[in-house]
């Protein structure tokens, strides 16, 4: 249990030492002294069950893997009350769900964007929880995205050279080091600052380039902070942000002589931002054992990348 959770179990008199209640964290104990917690069940929670299709990836006591499809939410929130991510799982695990926190209901560690397919981990009980919560604290946790992006990075690229925030490794990796916060004026966006915020790196490597002269780009991003929006915020801040991404991506025009006018179209026409979380691996926070998965890419975005292929 976390410490949080302990506090409040000892301000709701649920912790005797000696048989006496004690409810002041921060009493003294000596050796030989019997504690004892006595913890209700959990607590049904507000949100409601409901049987939504989910693609399962994997799944224990502990935890569960869901390859999360373009579109849906993941926690209930104002203005998304329902057919959530969490409203599914609820459904699906029913009476497997521990109690995270004293509420039955799944423990979300980390999450991705409504627009943005692919994978996540999600918690079955306070211990798997707090595990798995402290590996993404130390970002030990493996974080690999797909993303369709304007422009091709390239090391030589003086624009990028000048930019700041981004440098040049080894491999042609693309690292871009910011603070992250929200955007002065619009609350709804994040922005880059290099004072304030909350520190960010992601780094990104070209998988294939493509157009005559190359002007799209299929990129592996994977992150060392995991921040909202951060992938989103990050390339564009490079110059290259997501084909489709209503916020930061913008509408580029893209050439039809580079591309033909099918593919202009098939671009033009991709209606989410074009980014999916392709691989995550941790270590399972009871057994130890470390586990990886992968998530082909999803439809929508195969179909842009064949038609940019000629296939």
């Amino acid at each position: 249990m976390s410490r949080t959770r302990l506090a409040r179990l000892m301000e709701e008199g649920a912790v005797r030492i000696n048989g006496v209640v004690a409810n002041n964290p921060k009493a003294k104990v000596d050796e030989g002294d019997l504690v004892e917690i006595v913890l209700a069940a959990a607590s049904e929670s507000h949100i409601l069950p409901q049987e939504i299709a989910l693609d399962v990836v994997y799944e224990d006591d502990a935890l569960i893997v869901i390859n999360k499809p373009a579109g849906m939410v993941v926690h209930p929130a104002p203005g998304t009350p329902d057919n959530t991510l969490v409203n599914a799982l609820m459904h699906h695990c029913g009476a497997s769900l521990s109690g995270v926190g004293g509420v039955a209901r799944p423990g979300i560690v980390h999450r991705i964007d409504k627009d943005t397919s692919g994978l996540l981990v999600v918690a079955k009980s306070d211990v798997a929880h707090h595990g798995l919560a402290a590996q993404f604290e130390k970002h030990s946790v493996e974080r690999h995205y797909r993303a369709l992006v304007y422009g091709v990075p390239d090391a030589s690229d003086p624009r990028l050279r000048g930019t700041k925030g981004v440098s040049f490794e080894p491999g042609g990796v693309m690292k871009i080091q910011t603070q992250l916060a929200r955007h002065k004026h619009d609350r709804q966006r994040q922005a880059v600052f290099f004072e304030g915020g909350r520190h960010a790196v992601t780094r990104a490597r070209v998988v294939e380039a493509y157009g005559r002269p190359e002007s799209l780009a299929l990129v592996d991003c994977w992150l060392e902070t995991g921040r909202t929006h951060q992938i989103r915020v990050h390339m564009a801040h490079a110059g290259h942000g997501l084909v489709g991404d209503p916020v930061y991506g913008g509408r580029r025009k893209l050439s039809e002589k580079a591309f033909g006018a099918g593919v202009v179209a098939a671009v033009k026409g991709f209606e989410r931002q074009a980014l999916h979380a392709a691989s995550l691996g941790f270590e399972h926070p009871v057994s130890g054992e470390i586990l990886r998965f992968e998530s082909r890419l999803p439809q929508d975005m195969l179909d842009v990348l064949t038609a940019l292929s000629g296939e």
